[in-house]
């Protein structure tokens, strides 16, 4: 039978969860369908989350976020403030037809551009540009032994970890709520010159994705120091957004925060570590190469109107140098209050 393009409602969404979380191996966390709640209601974008179907059955989902800002353009993204997107499909026919939706999409809204992160099967040219010199993935399975799990740190890191573990540092329980770890995160956005997502978003998050979603905070001597709040899906366990006080270095907090994770998630089931994205010529790139992860490559897809390059909108542009100079030194409350404004605007 013929595909036909629907757009989610409310009571097709566990068929779209059971497609992204069961049928489809393509698809990833960033396709579940809570991230449109989420992103509506914290950021207050529209989203157009349309699936293939046939015969009354799921064959295809594309989840994209209509993004519009006077400061950053008019862009369709998949999946805008999150690292994935793009068409997962189970065949040619659902992929391409959800293709054709996308790009109708692009030009009845009149946007400027549309952007792919990290599609599952990427576009063989035809109108599409892409890019993959800006980010890398750090993925690997977990050791089943804490001893083999150490061996897979390179001896310099793994010295950290040795020594973090006999600090008297404290990682115990998972937290089910942003409480301890939404001061650290913003403290840490803060001074790295980037605007905080809200707290509100991440009470959002945690809530609609209840389950597969939590903070693991390290304390030192009763203070909270470092915390990470992880995804879970499938198989593996993803520590996605962070934050820690200066003194988490010294303490080696953080190498004790992932190793801590790494083991409760192996305890309870998860065997694979994806430490997600970084991009390359950061901090947080040379940790995860420094813990012996190998960066994979990751591909952004372009479709822009008109044909031409999209913008660099991202910290590495030198445009925003001056930028992010000025907003390390915010007070961290005026930080807090001005950075949800400036990042539903980003994507």
């Amino acid at each position: 039978m013929a595909v036909q393009i629907k757009e989610l409602d409310e009571p097709r969404r566990p068929a779209w969860d059971r497609f992204v979380l069961e049928d489809c191996p393509e698809a990833t966390f960033f396709h579940r369908s809570g991230w449109k709640t989420v992103i509506e209601a914290a950021f207050h974008q529209r989203c157009h989350y349309i699936y293939a179907e046939r015969d009354g059955r799921i064959v295809g989902v594309l989840p994209l976020v209509h993004v519009k800002s006077p400061l950053f353009g008019n862009r369709l993204i998949s999946t805008a403030f999150t690292i994935g997107g793009g068409v997962a499909a189970l065949d040619p026919e659902a992929h391409a037809a959800l293709d054709a939706e996308a790009l109708r999409l692009m030009d009845h809204l009149g946007v400027d551009g549309l952007e792919i992160r990290r599609p599952p099967q990427p576009h063989d040219g035809d109108g599409w540009t892409s890019k993959e010199n800006i980010y890398a993935n750090f993925s690997r399975p977990i050791a089943a032994s804490e001893e083999d799990c150490l061996k897979q740190i390179p001896r310099k890191q793994r010295a950290v970890v040795r020594k973090a573990v006999d600090a008297n540092l404290l990682a115990d329980g998972l937290d089910t709520g942003p409480g301890r770890f939404f001061p650290l995160y913003a403290y840490s956005m803060r001074n790295m010159g980037t605007p905080v997502f809200g707290q509100r978003f991440f009470e959002a998050l945690m809530t609609e994705f209840a389950g597969d979603c939590d903070c693991l905070t390290v304390t030192h001597q009763g203070v909270a120091i470092a915390s990470v709040l992880n995804f879970y899906f499938r198989a593996s366990v993803m520590p996605y957004y962070t934050g820690c006080l200066p003194q988490a270095r010294d303490l080696g907090a953080n190498d004790f925060m992932y190793w801590r994770l790494m083991r409760q998630a192996h305890d309870r089931g998860f065997t694979t570590f994806d430490f997600g994205r970084s991009k390359l010529g950061t901090g947080p790139f040379s940790f995860k190469k420094n813990w012996g992860f190998e960066p994979q490559p990751i591909l952004h897809e372009y479709r822009m109107k008109g044909g031409g390059e999209p913008s660099e909108i991202n910290p590495l542009n030198p445009k925003y140098a001056l930028f992010i100079k000025a907003w390390k030194h915010l007070p961290l409350g005026v930080a807090n209050i001005l950075g949800p404004h400036v990042v539903r605007h980003i994507g």
